[in-house]
């Protein structure tokens, strides 16, 4: 029997030819500790899932879908604790270590990183930080935050619901029933590209637009078709 590793990886990925190699090998100091990393690849047409195979203790494909990508690699995983990951956000030094000492020190079931946005926009510090404070206040945390939970605590809620958007927000509320997210400060790094590709004003409306529809009880089908509309 392969014996259990202290933490998993996920890393849900699609189309991420450019940046996966560099994205894995910031993570070979937490492997080296015994971490394990698995890439869950949506069906890439390009050279993603070559570039990863040489970084990753696993190279899966699912679904295309981030909740179906990371589900998929939950079910594959051995670690106790589960870490999913976007493959533009990078962990501060000793994650798995952060990890492992909050979930036992507050005996809770899951928690994230606060975050800090990586660009030029003048405006990122700000929006990283209010993202970080309403995460607090609301215990809601979203991708981008390196979201991490007990695999008992992932089992119990049914994994991410395979919805097409806002899985994050979703799996969150189920967490809450269990308990309150411990919030680390230490910070990942993620990209802004998703900010700055269409100007960070538009951006930041467009996701509360979409947080508030989804909070009204607009489908994720139908915000995935309006999300697709708008970027398009």
């Amino acid at each position: 029997m392969t014996p259990a590793a202290p933490l998993s990886i996920i890393v849900p990925v699609y189309r991420e030819a450019a940046i996966i190699a560099a994205a894995l090998q910031a993570l070979a100091p937490l492997r080296r500790r015994g971490a394990e990393v698995i890439v869950v690849d949506g069906g890439s047409d390009d050279d993603t899932v070559a570039q990863a195979r040489p970084h990753a203790d696993q190279v899966l494909v699912a679904e295309r879908g981030r909740a179906a990508q990371m589900n998929a690699g939950a079910r594959a995983a051995r670690g106790r604790t589960l870490l999913f990951l976007h493959a533009d956000t990078e962990l501060p030094a000793g994650a798995d270590v952060a990890i492992e000492r909050a979930l036992a020190d507050s005996g809770r079931d899951w928690g994230r990183f606060d975050v800090r946005i990586e660009g030029r926009a003048a405006a990122l510090p700000l929006i990283a930080a209010l993202m970080n404070r309403r995460s607090r206040l609301t215990g809601i945390a979203t991708g981008d935050q390196a979201l991490f939970v007990t695999r008992a605590a992932f089992a119990r809620v049914g994994g991410f619901p395979e919805q097409a958007l806002m899985e994050d927000i979703a799996i969150c509320i189920r967490l809450k029933r269990l308990s309150r997210p411990v919030c680390l400060r230490a910070r990942v790094v993620t990209s802004g590209r998703r900010w700055t590709g269409q100007g960070v004003a538009r951006t930041v409306v467009l996701m509360w637009a979409l947080r508030a529809a989804y909070a009204c009880g607009v489908s994720p089908a139908r915000l995935a078709q309006w999300y697709r509309h708008v970027r398009a």
